[in-house]
């Protein structure tokens, strides 16, 4: 659902633009800050017992999550 204030037409971005993008301002932060841009994993602390065992399952049947 849209929002009820906004007249804006929206466009969808191609995930190919939208990945071009990323890369684009990556690499700037890594011009600027001589590093390059890490963020950090999900390391799963408050996952649900059933994503739990979902996880598991997938694990125990040679899958990779």
């Amino acid at each position: 659902m849209g929002s009820k204030t906004s007249t804006a037409e929206r466009r969808a971005v191609p995930l190919a633009e939208f990945a071009a993008e990323v890369d684009r301002r990556r690499a700037d932060y890594e011009a600027r800050y001589g590093v390059p841009c890490v963020l950090p994993h999900n390391r799963g602390k408050r996952r649900t017992a059933s994503k739990r065992a979902l996880l598991k399952a997938i694990e125990e049947a040679g899958g990779k999550w």
